[in-house]
C-alpha cells in the first residue's frame, strides 16, 4: 500500500523549507556567508558561540578566531564580529545602530530602561545629553564638591585604613578596598556625600554587597541571550532550574539600596532646609540625580503643563533611580577591575622600576589633591592607560543591530548591502591585542605611551576602547587618578598572593579569584626620606 500522495508532498516540501532555510540559504546564499566562521558550525548554528558565553570564555575564543581568520568573522547564522576600526567601531557606534533587546533583558532596573539599556540610538542621544555636561572633565577638575569627596574619602577613609594595615604587618585584599573606594566615591558624586554609601568604612557589609553583585552576573547569560527560553521557563514555573531564586531577591536588595539614596537624595533637594533656601556644603549635593531630575522636569514640564514639580519628581522616581542605579553600579565595578589589575602589575618584582617611577612623580606634585595637576602626570598616565589596554574592565562583546543596506568592514574589504537585523560586536580585548598598533601585545609596558611618535600615539589612541563608547570616562579616570596617587604616594606595595588573579574571560575581566582571595599585598608604610 502506497503513502497517501497529499501528505508526503507537504512532508516533502516542508522538509526542503527547512534545508533551504536553515542550510543552504545561510551556508551558500546569505550576504554572510563571503565571512569567514569561527566555527564550521557559525552558519547553521549560534551553538559554538553560545557555549563559550555560558561558560564566560567568549572574549578569548573570539580574538582566536579574528586572530586566525582576520578583522570580520561569522560567530552565528546572523552574528559578525568585527575587530576595525574604520569600518567597524566607528560605523557600529559612533554611527548609531541600535542595542536591541540584549542590554534591556539585563540592564534594565525596577522595570525602567536606564540610558544603557535604551535599544534606540533616539532616546538614548537624548538621555545622554540631559547628563553630558555633569561629566565633562572640565566640569569635574573644577567642580568643587568633588574636591572635597576626593579628600573626604582618601585622606579621612582610604588611608587611616591602609595605614593600619601596614602597621599591623598582615598582608590585605585589595580588590574590596579598592571596590569599597571606587563605590563610595561614585555615590558620593550620584548621591551627595552624607547621601551616599560608607563602604569603607563598613567592610563587612561591602564585601557581602559585593559578593552577591558579582555572583549575579553568572546568570545573565540566559535573559541576554537566550531571552524566549528564559521567558518560556518562567511562564511554565522552572525559572528556579536556569536562575537561582536568590539572583532575584538580590536585585531587588541592590534596587531597595539604591532607591533608598534616591530618596535621601531629594529629600536634600526638596527639604526644609531646601526651602529656606539654605545651601549644604558643596560635597553633599547629589549633583547627578540633580542633573537628570532638573532635566527630566524641564522637558516634561513642555509637554503636560499642569504638573507640578513635586508631582513629576514622583512620577519619575523609578526612571531617575534605574539610571542612577546603572550609574552607581557600573561606575564602581570597572573602576575597582582596573585598580585591581594595575595595583597587581605594579606591585609585581618585574615592574619595581615603574612603581619607582610613579613614587617619584607624586613626590614631586606641589599639591597631591590638585585632579588638574595629577592629570598632567604622564608616567601615572602612561601606568593607567597601559593597565585599561591590557585589562580593560569591560574587554567583551558590545553587541548592535544593523540598520538596512548597512557597509561594514575594513576599506577594500567592506561587506555591502547587509540586511538589517544582523547582530554585530567589536570588543576592547582583541582591539587592544593588534600588534601592528601596540607591538608585543600581550606585554605591560607603560613605556608605549611615554616614547612612541606622535603618530604612532595618535593610532594608538584610535584602536583604545576601554571604555567603549561611554562618556563616563572622565568621572573614573579622574577618581583612578586619584587613588594611584593616595595609595602609591603614602605605601609601597609588593605581593604577598595574586594567584587569583586569573581574568575572567566574559564580558566583564575581573579576576576570578581563588579560594576567596584575589589580590592580597603587602603594605609598607613610606618614610619621609622615600618621598624626597
Amino acid at each position: 500500500m502506497g503513502l497517501p500522495i497529499i501528505p508526503t508532498v507537504a512532508a516533502c516540501l516542508l522538509l526542503a523549507y527547512f534545508i533551504y532555510t536553515y542550510l543552504i540559504y545561510p551556508a551558500l546564499l546569505s550576504p554572510l556567508s563571503r565571512v569567514p566562521n569561527a566555527h564550521w558550525s557559525a552558519p547553521i548554528s549560534p551553538l559554538w558561540v553560545l557555549y563559550h558565553r555560558l561558560f564566560q570564555n567568549d572574549t578569548r575564543a573570539v580574538h582566536a578566531a579574528h586572530t586566525e581568520l582576520g578583522p570580520i568573522i561569522r560567530l552565528a547564522p546572523n552574528e559578525l564580529s568585527l575587530n576595525c576600526v574604520d569600518g567597524g567601531i566607528r560605523t557600529i557606534y559612533a554611527g548609531g545602530y541600535a542595542k536591541g533587546d540584549w542590554y534591556s533583558n539585563v540592564f534594565s532596573n525596577y522595570g525602567v530602561q536606564p540610558m544603557f539599556a535604551m535599544p534606540e540610538h533616539g532616546p538614548h542621544s537624548k538621555r545622554k545629553r540631559m547628563l553630558s555636561n555633569i561629566y565633562a572633565k572640565s566640569t569635574l577638575q573644577g567642580n568643587e564638591g568633588v574636591g572635597r569627596i576626593s579628600r573626604a574619602l582618601l585622606h579621612e577613609r582610604l588611608l587611616p585604613r591602609l595605614e593600619a594595615v601596614a602597621v599591623s604587618g598582615k598582608p590585605t585584599e585589595v580588590y574590596d578596598i579598592f571596590s569599597s573606594v571606587t563605590m563610595d566615591f561614585v555615590a558620593a558624586y550620584v548621591f551627595g556625600l552624607r547621601n551616599g554609601s560608607d563602604f569603607l568604612r563598613q567592610p563587612e557589609f561591602a564585601k557581602k554587597f559585593v559578593k552577591d553583585y558579582k555572583a549575579r552576573q553568572l546568570y545573565t547569560f540566559w535573559p541576554q541571550e537566550m531571552p524566549r527560553f528564559t521567558d518560556f521557563m518562567s511562564r511554565v514555573g522552572l525559572l528556579g532550574l536556569i536562575v537561582p531564586k536568590w539572583v532575584t531577591r538580590s536585585n531587588h536588595d541592590i534596587e531597595d539600596w539604591i532607591i533608598s539614596m534616591c530618596d535621601r537624595a531629594e529629600l536634600s533637594l526638596t527639604g526644609e532646609a531646601a526651602e529656606k533656601g539654605e545651601i549644604g556644603a558643596a560635597e553633599d549635593f547629589p549633583t547627578v540625580y540633580a542633573q537628570l531630575r532638573t532635566a527630566l522636569i524641564k522637558d516634561i514640564s513642555k509637554s503636560d503643563l499642569d504638573l507640578s514639580v513635586e508631582q513629576i519628581a514622583k512620577t519619575h522616581r523609578l526612571d531617575m533611580a534605574s539610571e542612577m542605579l546603572d550609574h552607581v553600579l557600573a561606575g564602581f565595578d570597572t573602576s575597582s577591575i582596573t585598580l585591581t589589575w594595575l595595583a597587581w602589575q605594579l606591585s609585581r618584582p618585574c615592574n619595581a622600576q615603574w612603581q619607582s617611577k610613579l613614587q617619584a612623580e607624586i613626590d614631586a606634585l606641589h599639591n597631591a589633591e590638585d585632579a588638574k595637576e595629577i592629570d598632567t602626570l604622564p608616567v601615572l598616565n602612561a601606568i593607567l592607560m597601559e593597565t585599561l589596554r591590557l585589562h580593560a574592565a569591560i574587554p567583551g562583546n558590545q553587541p548592535r543591530v544593523t540598520p538596512p543596506a548597512a557597509t561594514l568592514g575594513e576599506p577594500g574589504h567592506a561587506l555591502s548591502a547587509l540586511p538589517a537585523g544582523i547582530r554585530v560586536q567589536s570588543q576592547a580585548w582583541s582591539l587592544h591585542r593588534n600588534p601592528e598598533v601596540f607591538p608585543d601585545p600581550y606585554a605591560w609596558n607603560p613605556a608605549r605611551w611615554l616614547e612612541s611618535s606622535e603618530l604612532q600615539l595618535k593610532e594608538m589612541g584610535r584602536w583604545f576602547w576601554a571604555f567603549g563608547s561611554g562618556g563616563r570616562i572622565n568621572l573614573a579616570m579622574l577618581e583612578m587618578k586619584n587613588v594611584m596617587v593616595a595609595v602609591w604616594g603614602a605605601f609601597l606595595t609588593s605581593i604577598a598572593d595574586d594567584s587569583g588573579m586569573i581574568a575572567n574571560g566574559g564580558y566583564l575581566a575581573e579576576p576570578m579569584g581563588k579560594d576567596g582571595k584575589f589580590l592580597v599585598l603587602q603594605l609598607e608604610k613610606r618614610g619621609k626620606a622615600q618621598q624626597s
